[in-house]
């Protein structure tokens, strides 16, 4: 057993990491490459699942979102979003939302930790849709 804090939701840190993801999706709307580069951890290790593409590495991640043409993207708007924070240093966000021009429901899903060197970076992202109404 460690003795690492893995306190819930500690409020400066949900602040943190909500300002942070608020900042990437307004970046997403712009996009603003410099902005999303930087929320993403440089590294050959991490990873976006997207829509239309994988991204294995910083170095993919970054050439996916330089071909992607501008535009609002895909959310037509937000229906749920759950920041969970463990301690200091780890975070998730969540986020359902009505995919535009479609019946279809997004969930993007990103992992957040804080690093000593260059704070806090998305190290593993995922972005998918399912139909609108649940199929049983």
């Amino acid at each position: 057993m460690t003795d690492r804090d893995l306190t819930p939701n500690i409020p400066d840190v949900v602040a943190e990491i909500s300002a942070l993801f608020e900042r990437y999706e307004q970046a997403l709307i712009d996009k603003d490459v410099d902005v999303l580069d930087a929320s993403f951890w440089q590294s050959p290790y991490t990873i976006r699942y997207a829509l239309h593409e994988n991204g294995y590495g910083f170095d993919e991640i970054h050439a996916h979102r330089v071909a992607r043409p501008p535009g609002p993207g895909i959310k037509e708007r937000r229906i749920r979003l759950e920041i969970l924070t463990l301690g200091r240093d780890f975070a998730t966000t969540n986020i359902e939302f009505k995919v535009r021009g479609r019946d279809l429901i997004g969930r993007q899903s990103q992992t957040w930790v804080r690093f000593p060197d260059v704070g806090w970076k998305v190290v593993a992202a995922h972005v998918s849709t399912v139909n609108a109404a649940p199929v049983w």
